[in-house]
């Protein structure tokens, strides 16, 4: 009689890499000096300056991560400089 075959091990399971939540700001360009924090029970993501006092919030879900609202900021700083540029244009 034969030895009955043994089911093979799963591969370990890779693990993802943590995201950054403190990022530098667009403002001052002081570098991990905005800081995102995420409030699940009123659905707001803030992103603060510590340095400047810059912030800005945001409505989140579930899938929302700080570099989510960072970027955000960062797309709305960029869409109120064209907007400002086109206007003066």
């Amino acid at each position: 009689m034969g030895k009955r075959k043994s089911a093979a091990k799963p591969p370990p399971k890779k693990r993802m890499d943590k995201l950054d939540t403190v990022f530098s700001c667009p403002f001052c360009n002081h570098g991990s000096s905005v800081e995102c924090r995420i409030d699940m029970k009123n659905l707001i993501g803030e992103a603060n300056c510590r340095i400047c006092q810059e912030n800005f919030s945001t409505t989140v879900n579930a899938l929302t991560e700080p570099i989510d609202i960072y970027s955000e900021w960062i797309d709305e700083c960029e869409r109120v400089n064209t907007v400002e540029d086109d206007d003066g244009a």
